[in-house]
């Protein structure tokens, strides 16, 4: 590792904040003058807004999303076609950073894509191992395996306490998403 770059970071549990710190992470390494890569899973930027997308953008990060959406909190979203999606993402992302010089890499959800065998744990397993050398990882979402925290130089484990959702409060808009 040149320059003590290329470390992994898992950021999982139930509680808030995976998506926030890597987020932070990435506004961070920008501000450094690093090359940022941020890609989400699961999410649904159209329906839901996730601003923090948009403003990663404008400060000059690549922003992908795949996998859109989840079967379990939308039925008309097919499990097949995530799982699918979810492979060709990783494969994409596999040979992006291959031909791309980023820096810091952020895959924000991928472990439900895991947690919900939308994809095999080794898929992402091969996916750590072959980076790039100097390539700083971030993984995050719930469920993050014993395999994969152990190849991980940094392991956050959020966890709720106590959340406005437990007493019927929506989620809002530049809080939550």
């Amino acid at each position: 590792m040149k320059n003590n770059f290329g470390l992994i970071h898992i950021y999982t549990g139930d509680g808030k904040g995976k998506t926030t710190a890597a987020v932070g992470l990435a506004t961070r390494a920008l501000g450094g003058g690093f090359k940022v890569c941020y890609c989400s899973f699961h999410k649904r930027p159209e329906k839901y807004g996730y601003t923090e997308m948009e403003s990663l953008k404008k400060l000059g990060a690549s922003v992908y999303n795949f996998a859109k959406g989840h079967p379990h909190l939308d039925k008309s979203i097919s499990p097949e076609t995530v799982a699918q999606e979810a492979k060709e993402a990783v494969n994409f992302l596999k040979d992006l950073v291959r031909h791309e010089t980023f820096d810091l890499l952020i895959m924000d959800e991928i472990l439900i894509s895991v947690r919900d065998h939308y994809i095999e744990e080794e898929l992402l397993l091969d996916f750590i191992r072959s980076k790039p050398e100097h390539l700083e990882l971030v993984l995050t979402g719930r469920g993050a395996t014993e395999n994969l925290m152990e190849l991980a130089h940094y392991v956050t484990y959020c966890k709720k306490v106590k959340h406005p959702f437990d007493s019927k409060i929506r989620s809002r808009k530049g809080i939550e998403y």
